[in-house]
């Protein structure tokens, strides 16, 4: 094998190693679509000489708004091919959001699914330096200056001609903003392919070796079959998505969620690993699994990421999937991969997600320094870490913090560390409900409503109360043709978690608010809780 002098651990580069190595496989399948590696090489370089040609060039920044497909993958490789950065745009904002996100992203450039046209066409004008458009599906006209996607393959060159690549490029990922303002986290693509993309073994906690080395992994083994169900405009999709083609394998997608798509998905194309993002996503996949006749044999691993995985819908999968390794990993857009549990019946629970730390993630108390005994404090992870907030110096400067010389990113997420040294994840500190003194992190409560045989989903929150400061509440989604009794949740709840963590008031909802990837949406919540009178308020006792 032929290895070049420099040493470039950039996502572009590592894609096509894989393309070298394997140019005739099955790189990406989405519907009745499907392209090889040599094809996905050549659309890709197509596109990058089209964008190179109106102007992208290196740092740019290039927006990508669209539901999973070929081309929204293809777009973001042709951006690094490039040096160019790809900017995930979720497809669910409305005008404002989108403003905000085309202007704080200084995006030049935006792919985008035609369906969205009316929104782009209304926030164009607003954003004058988002000077070149291409539309992917472009069957009618748009009431702007784009390009047909298949029109600008057309115009591009299908050489692999471009300028040397560095470690140092940028990657960025725009958070969810569950919470507040969505912020874009900066990373150098080395650091973020080592914390998310398997440059360093999950597992066993090695790095890899060499550029090349999970390119002739891949192609000396079999090929994976891998499905990120979630939306590409999450994190964990992407590097799935990526992880997939530096290896060879071969990455299916879903254009949107549907639990009996999935299973469908699984059976046709004998998927091997599924990524979720808990229980959105576990939950109904769980329930149509079990109403339908699918072939779920191929299934080797299913991970989950991200989001709360409750112990009842984990249970419902060992009992579905015995000979499927199922894992709970923890993990945020500022620190990449933290840790990873194995699912395991009847097991222990601490209130959250129990992981076994990645080597660089610690836990520190107020002070900023290492737990070594039990206790709970913030989580911190060091080594590669990212370069922080785009345009946000201020957020920047809060995120990290030193300890015995070096660095760490600090997000915000509370932990415990356990007597046997593995990490229980509580939640972030930002949705934390401080009642009477006491901290009541959600998850914890959400999982105990979740484990209830009439409650679908949950998400608690805090609201005012002037005797505690903050009393907890929690909006219910009720299972489909369920009645929920709130005496017997009331009991239910508390069989589980200490009487100050019980919600004392209770919306039911048609549908718990999420965003496109799974999390829940705080602020939907909070709306709703104060333009709704509460269905239940139980008394303090």
């Amino acid at each position: 094998m032929f290895y070049f002098s420099r040493v470039a651990f950039n996502i572009a580069d590592l894609v096509e190693h894989a393309v070298d190595l394997v140019p005739d496989r099955v790189a990406v399948i989405c519907g009745d679509r499907q392209v090889t590696f040599a094809q996905l090489e050549a659309r890709t370089n197509r596109l990058a000489h089209h964008l190179a040609r109106h102007g992208v060039g290196v740092g740019d920044h290039i927006g990508v708004y669209a539901r999973n497909s070929v081309e929204a993958l293809e777009a973001m490789i042709a951006a690094y091919k490039l040096r160019a950065v790809a900017v995930n745009v979720n497809y669910r904002y409305v005008q404002n959001e989108l403003r905000y996100v085309f202007d704080n992203a200084d995006l030049v450039a935006l792919v985008h699914e035609r369906r969205y046209s009316a929104k782009v066409a209304d926030v164009l004008p607003s954003t004058p330096r988002c000077r070149h458009v291409i539309v992917i599906d472009d069957d009618t006209d748009t009431p702007y200056d784009g390009v047909s996607y298949d029109d600008a393959l057309a115009d591009g060159s299908p050489d692999r001609d471009f300028e040397p690549r560095s470690n140092d490029d940028r990657y960025i990922l725009y958070t969810g903003g569950t919470t507040g303002d969505p912020k874009g986290v900066v990373w150098r693509h080395e650091d973020i392919w080592r914390v998310l993309g398997g440059g360093i073994n999950f597992v066993t906690g090695e790095p890899v070796a060499h550029e090349w080395q999970l390119a002739e992994e891949g192609a000396a083994g079999g090929i994976l079959v891998r499905f990120p169900v979630p939306p590409l405009i999450h994190g964990a999709a992407q590097w799935a998505a990526f992880q997939s083609l530096f290896s060879g394998g071969t990455v299916v997608f879903v254009p949107h969620f549907d639990p009996h798509d999935v299973w469908r998905v699984v059976a046709q194309h004998r998927v091997n690993v599924m990524l979720i993002v808990g229980d959105a996503m576990a939950r109904p996949m769980i329930e149509a699994l079990a109403t339908g006749t699918y072939d779920a044999s191929s299934v080797v691993a299913i991970a989950s990421s991200a989001a709360l995985f409750s112990p009842s819908v984990k249970e419902q999968y060992l009992d579905a999937l015995p000979n499927t390794v199922i894992t709970d990993s923890i993990g945020s857009s500022e620190t990449g991969f933290t840790g990873m549990g194995f699912v395991q019946r009847g097991a222990e629970y601490t209130g959250g997600p129990r992981v076994k730390a990645d080597p660089e993630t610690i836990v520190i108390d107020d002070h900023g320094q290492p737990l070594t005994e039990p206790s709970i404090g913030r989580l911190a992870r060091g080594g590669h870490i990212p370069l922080g907030y785009h345009k946000d110096p201020a957020k920047t400067a809060a995120l990290f913090t030193e300890i015995d010389g070096h660095r760490y990113t600090v997000p915000g997420d509370y932990a415990r560390l356990e007597p046997d040294g593995t990490i229980t994840l509580l939640g972030r500190g930002n949705t934390c409900v401080n009642t009477g003194g006491e901290k009541v992190f959600p998850e914890e409560v959400e999982s105990a409503l979740k484990s209830h045989p009439d409650v679908f989903d949950a998400l608690v929150i805090g609201v005012p109360d002037d005797l505690l400061g903050q009393r907890v509440a929690a909006l219910v989604e009720p299972r489909p043709g369920h009645t929920v009794d709130f005496a017997d949740l009331d009991a239910h709840v508390r069989r589980s978690i200490a009487g100050y963590k019980v919600p004392r008031s209770v919306w039911l909802v048609d549908a718990i608010g999420r965003t496109p990837t799974g999390k829940p949406d705080y602020r939907w919540a909070q709306r709703h809780a104060a333009d709704h009178p509460a269905a239940a308020v139980t008394a303090i006792h």
